[in-house]
């Protein structure tokens, strides 16, 4: 009846998951009840739960990534405790423990904070840059969402039912084969990436159609802000690589369910080409997290500089380079795996070539600050301190990309070194900014600079002493994923990488003050203008927070930087600002509880088949298909916004922009 479900796949002995979860179980209880008795189910639901706003969506896949980076980070910190209480000893996380912990900690620093943070920028920022209404197709948008937030669920029901993989980030045969892995640990791993990666290939075709497909008038490719190029590789490399992805864990599934043998040592088998059929997809998913925080940075560094960003045709043709180059050198990752001299050193000039892109990049960035007015604001710092550490990180993997050094330097704490130098310093950092630089675009109040400066020098400080240390600990010998070790010459560089991670912990809990500060101070920092940071692009074209049809009249572009072209001429501004267009009904997508309802049976599918519960995966299964029926089966599909109502939100957000205009907005 419950297959392999029983009440011994409760952790009954191991304290830490249990209080943990216990812990998460009572805040979100008490959330769920604070909802209740303040009345706001209804607003909850039909504003955010149902919505198929790309703003409230984008939005959404932030708040999840944020919550799941305080769950993945608190795996980081076990990691770093543990180390440095386990020298001579066996420190509190038994091995079996301590590697759920790493395997949990990359995959969800991977799958569901960077993924969904980058998604969530994207879903909420390109439509407004390119002077459009929606995604392409808003309802596929709901539903890629609450795939991916499936999956987290998931992914957090294994600390208390069954376990997670122990197998790392990428569960490689022949260790998560059902021989050696004979637990769920790898099955739910693997069905979280599946459902996620589902809804991340829905996310990308939609993007991909909206960008290609739904621009303003005037709106050429040459006149797309660089996010949305930017945006448009990274969606790209998603529609390209991740079946790859879905492709390789169903096989990895089948080979553990149905005793399949595309990855076992035996009956025709090979486990290399797991290894290179996940680094096919590996490799290009790094692209797919940096270049949107690529973006996110040319957009700060030229708005807080004053100025056009420097090069951009050259900024352009670097980030599609980049695009292409990084199908071609997924072999890197795999140097020391017997492929042969001539390989390895294509692949290494491959990863050297794919380093100038990037540098074109950064030189970019530096002349686009020369001469300018920079303004040293929360976003920016996160900006600068980006330039710095991603420049160590992309030296480090350089000099990885040497064979003979990669022989020397693979599977030792080098390699984390590099790797948390450029996901931290580049897709995290620039996560960071982009969050504090639109937040007053989706919540209509900026976020404390006090808190954000202090959040921002916990986090540096903390980086550098965290991961500095590793890279001695990788040229001293130490590999990666050791649960304790007995050399006393790598004892005080642990202990320095644990008050790092400590000083980090404190860099997170500065965001919350922020966070919490900056609501309570919300009437003081409010954006009545809609462009607090005098911007250069259209999102700061609309009010803060935008109406649900983001344009009253469609904008007509002219030049590669519309927005500030208007802004820059104070008479034809106020022209603008004043005399009013004619203003027509707008019809938005209904919102749909379909996206929810498929993520519902999901977790059901996807639990059951974890569990071998075939009746209730076949009733997920049913129930998914059936929000898709009632769906196709709907009567209407929007909802019209009348003329008087479109006229008067406009004429609100032209009247605040009146005001500022005569208090004298900065230029």
């Amino acid at each position: 009846m419950l297959g392999r479900l029983t009440w011994q796949a409760i952790p009954w002995s191991e304290p830490i998951p249990l209080v943990a979860a216990g812990v998460v179980g009572l805040m979100l209880a008490g959330v769920i009840v604070w909802v209740f008795l303040k009345g706001y189910v209804p607003y909850l639901w039909k504003e955010w739960i149902t919505s198929v706003d790309h703003k409230r969506i984008g939005v959404m896949y932030c708040l999840l990534a944020l919550v799941m980076l305080l769950r993945g980070f608190s795996d980081a910190v076990m990691m770093r405790s543990q180390q440095a209480l386990a020298f001579h000893g066996q420190g509190y996380l038994p091995p079996d423990h301590y590697d759920q912990v790493f395997s949990a900690h990359g995959t969800i620093m991977i799958f569901f904070v960077a993924m969904p943070f980058v998604t969530g920028l994207m879903n909420f920022v390109v439509p407004l840059q390119l002077g459009v209404r929606d995604v392409a197709f808003p309802t596929l948008n709901s539903v890629s969402f609450w795939l991916t937030a499936a999956a987290a669920l998931l992914v957090n029901i294994s600390l208390v039912v069954g376990e997670f993989a122990r197998t790392g980030w990428l569960p490689y045969p022949p260790l998560s084969e059902l021989q050696y892995s004979p637990d769920v640990g790898v099955d739910y791993y693997l069905w979280a990436i599946q459902i996620s990666g589902a809804g991340t290939i829905m996310s990308g075709v939609n993007l991909v159609t909206t960008i290609l497909k739904m621009r303003a008038p005037g709106m050429s490719y040459w006149r797309m802000p660089v996010f949305c190029w930017t945006a448009l590789a990274s969606n790209l490399l998603i529609v390209a690589s991740f079946p790859i992805l879905t492709a390789v864990t169903a096989m990895l599934l089948l080979d553990r369910y149905l005793d399949f043998h595309f990855f076992t040592n035996e009956m025709g088998g090979n486990p290399m080409m797991f290894v290179n059929l996940i680094w096919t997809w590996g490799h290009p998913e790094v692209y797919i997290h940096i270049l949107p925080a690529f973006g996110i940075f040319s957009e700060v560094i030229a708005t807080f500089s004053g100025k056009p960003l420097f090069g951009y045709r050259s900024m352009v043709m670097a980030t599609m380079a980049i695009c292409l180059l990084s199908f071609m050198v997924w072999l890197h990752h795999f140097f020391t795996m017997g492929a042969g001299a001539d390989v390895n050193g294509f692949f290494g000039i491959m990863t050297m070539i794919i380093a100038v892109p990037t540098g074109v990049k950064v030189y970019n960035w530096l002349f686009t600050m020369y001469g300018g007015r920079v303004r040293f604001t929360v976003p920016m710092l996160w900006s600068i301190g980006f330039m710095v550490t991603f420049i160590v990180g992309g030296m480090t993997g350089v000099l990885m990309a040497v064979p003979p050094a990669d022989f020397v330097l693979h599977n030792s704490l080098f390699l984390v070194a590099h790797f948390h130098n450029v996901i931290i310093g580049g897709v995290l950092f620039g996560a960071f900014a982009g969050y504090n630089y639109w937040f007053p675009k989706a919540f209509g109040f900026r976020l404390d600079e006090t808190w954000g400066k202090r959040a921002f020098w916990l986090w540096l400080v903390g980086f550098y002493m965290a991961f500095m240390p590793l890279y001695v600990l990788g040229l001293l010998g130490m590999t990666r994923r050791m649960q304790h070790f007995d050399r006393p010459e790598w004892y005080p560089w642990v202990l320095v990488a644990a008050a790092g991670a400590g000083l980090i912990t404190l860099g997170i809990g500065a965001q919350i003050i922020q966070f919490v500060v900056s609501i309570r101070r919300r009437a003081a920092l409010q954006d009545t203008t809609g462009d607090p940071w005098d911007g250069r692009t259209l999102e700061w074209a609309t009010a803060s927070p935008p109406p649900a049809f983001n344009f009253a009249v469609m904008p007509n572009v002219k030049g590669e930087e519309p927005y500030w072209g208007m802004k820059s001429k104070a008479r034809e501004l106020a022209h603008l600002l004043t005399g009013e267009p004619t203003y027509e009904a707008i019809s938005v997508p209904r919102n749909t509880a379909t996206g929810v309802v498929t993520a519902f049976f999901a977790v059901f599918l996807g639990f059951a088949m974890i569990w071998r519960i075939y009746w209730l995966a076949g009733l997920g299964a049913v129930g998914i298909y059936a929000a898709f029926v009632a769906f196709a089966w709907r009567d209407r599909s929007e909802q019209e916004i009348s003329a008087r109502e479109v006229a008067r939100l406009d004429r609100e957000n032209r009247l605040a922009r009146s005001d500022a205009l005569a208090e004298g907005m900065p230029q």
